[in-house]
């Protein structure tokens, strides 16, 4: 399973993947790769994670067509929307992303993470909020598995409002599944 996500600095772009990955590796039984680019801005320049999560050894850490695309920036989705894999998802952030007409070999959910974070206090819980609804969307990991991963890469003090924004995610993607 190759997955990119991407967005722009200060958005939790490279957290994301490294919690994916850890969950993935260790807490779900699979090997993972992360690598990561990003511009030379610290804020607001572009950023993006790849991921390779697999049941064998990855023997080439690099993707070659995501199975699923995160955009959480308009510059992102543009990037990298054509290199979406033929039946792949795409998981979009609705407030920042305008989408062009859906492909029809794509599956296309859009959640407004960054206003669900600012409503659950603190919009820099946004990529957790998008996290939790990758994982309800794709299952490429379990939940349980990304909540064991967060200590040690969020903040001790964070770690509640983490779990929290990644349950909500959650609970939205199982929400548009069933809906």
């Amino acid at each position: 399973m190759e997955i990119r996500i991407s967005g722009f600095g200060g958005q939790g772009i490279i957290m994301m993947g490294m919690v994916l990955g850890k969950a993935a590796a260790i807490y779900d039984n699979k090997f993972a790769t992360l690598t990561q680019s990003f511009g030379p801005e610290a804020r607001g320049g572009a950023c993006s994670a790849q991921l390779v999560i697999s049941e064998t050894k990855v023997l080439y850490p690099y993707l070659t067509a995501p199975d699923i695309l995160v955009a959480m920036s308009q510059e992102a989705y543009h990037k990298f929307e054509a290199t979406l894999k033929e039946n792949g998802f795409l998981l979009i952030e609705e407030d920042l992303v305008r989408p062009h007409v859906p492909r029809p070999d794509v599956r296309q959910f859009s959640i407004p993470a960054t206003r669900i974070a600012e409503q659950l206090g603190n919009r820099m819980f946004a990529n957790m909020v998008m996290l939790g609804f990758l994982c309800a969307i794709t299952a490429v990991v379990p939940l349980a598995a990304i909540s064991q991963a967060l200590p040690g890469l969020v903040p001790d003090r964070l770690l509640d409002q983490n779990l929290k924004a990644l349950t909500k995610g959650h609970e939205l993607g199982q929400q548009k599944l069933s809906g």
